[in-house]
């Protein structure tokens, strides 16, 4: 498999996250403030080896990019923010991978096409957005953001499939007029000498395959987070739960053990669907008792994941067999590889053993 880790920039400090969170805000802030919320809720969970690190040191990287290479990773997928005019966010730890040359390890990006908004809960009115920064798709806006990556997608070490650079699209159904889009940035790849833009889409329900296709992407990211939710063999399985969730005392709370049969769908087999693997899940330090978290994953089930998408693309072409890994770094999420306190290495050791 050529496993691709998705990679989360937000872990040193930005002017506008010092703005509206506080002085020195990165992912790190939600991830020490994280508390049990329910009976066997292990929070906060701590990092291990590479400790609360800043992305701003440029060793880090060059660790992390050891520790993924050893453990069978192909490349990391960063996440790339563009609002429109311009504006981007979070790209320092890119940009000094460019411009150093290392680690000498592939990347490619992942366009998070969506505004940024702070969730704000009440228990009389739910959940309310307040608006941080939009994201904005002006006219002729493609151009001016094919420039911006041209030197990324350029990069030697830039992941490729069938000869052509590989980007993801977070938000496909976002994008004002997506063929148009899709078909300016192949153009414009072409006239730079490139051989065009492999486009990959990114949803999380299965059933939207093949209306992202007809989009104009070439491939599809299926992260069935969201079938996941909605299983109604899950659901019945977890109705007490659930009960508790409704009632706001406790987040939506699933086991790994079963959602492993729900994460791998049988679209894995098909050449134009890049399916994922999920270590574990649980979004609680960014959302508290409204997050999500899939309890109980351990390095065995996890490997139990890894066989059933590997048996899925083996018969594809070696180009296509592409799996992500969501995620190397979401903490917040509790959705990483890197090692933690709690289990050290082992869901590295476990990649790199069974692919």
């Amino acid at each position: 498999m050529r496993v691709i880790a998705y990679y989360l920039p937000q872990f040193h400090a930005i002017p506008e996250n010092d703005a509206w969170w506080g002085k020195g805000f990165t992912e790190w802030t939600s991830v020490r403030r994280a508390r049990p919320l329910f009976p066997g809720h292990h929070q906060p969970v701590e990092p291990g080896e590479l400790g609360y690190y800043d992305l701003s040191d440029p060793k880090v990287s060059i660790r992390q990019a050891a520790l993924a290479r050893e453990a069978g990773i192909e490349g990391f997928c960063y996440w790339h923010y563009w609002f429109g005019n311009g504006r981007q966010l979070l790209e320092k730890p890119l940009q000094q991978v460019l411009r150093s040359g290392q680690p000498d390890f592939p990347f490619c990006i992942g366009w998070a096409n969506e505004s940024w908004k702070a969730k704000v809960w009440s228990d009389t009115s739910g959940r309310q957005d307040r608006l941080l920064i939009e994201q904005t798709y002006p006219e002729g806006d493609a151009d001016r953001h094919f420039e911006a990556v041209l030197p990324m997608l350029s990069d030697p070490r830039y992941i490729r499939v069938e000869g052509k650079p590989l980007v993801v699209v977070y938000r496909p159904f976002q994008l004002p007029d997506a063929k148009a889009y899709l078909a300016r940035w192949n153009e414009l790849a072409k006239n730079a000498g490139l051989t065009g833009i492999f486009f990959v889409g990114h949803t999380l329900y299965s059933r939207e395959v093949d209306a992202i296709r007809a989009l104009g992407f070439d491939a599809v990211n299926v992260v069935r987070l969201g079938d996941c939710r909605r299983s109604p063999r899950l659901i019945l399985r977890h109705l007490f739960p659930l009960a508790l969730y409704a009632t706001g005392l406790r987040p939506f709370v699933y086991s790994y053990r079963l959602a492993n049969g729900v994460l791998v769908g049988e679209e894995n087999s098909r050449n134009d669907v890049f399916p994922s693997l999920i270590p574990r899940w649980d979004h609680t330090p960014r959302s508290g008792k409204h997050g999500f978290v899939l309890q109980g994953s351990t390095p065995d089930l996890f490997r139990e994941q890894i066989e059933a998408v590997k048996t899925a693309v083996s018969r594809k072409p070696a180009e296509r067999q592409v799996v992500f890994l969501k995620s190397w770094n979401e903490w917040g999420e509790g959705n990483y590889m890197e090692p933690d306190r709690e289990w050290q290495d082992a869901y590295l050791q476990t990649l790199k053993t069974t692919i």
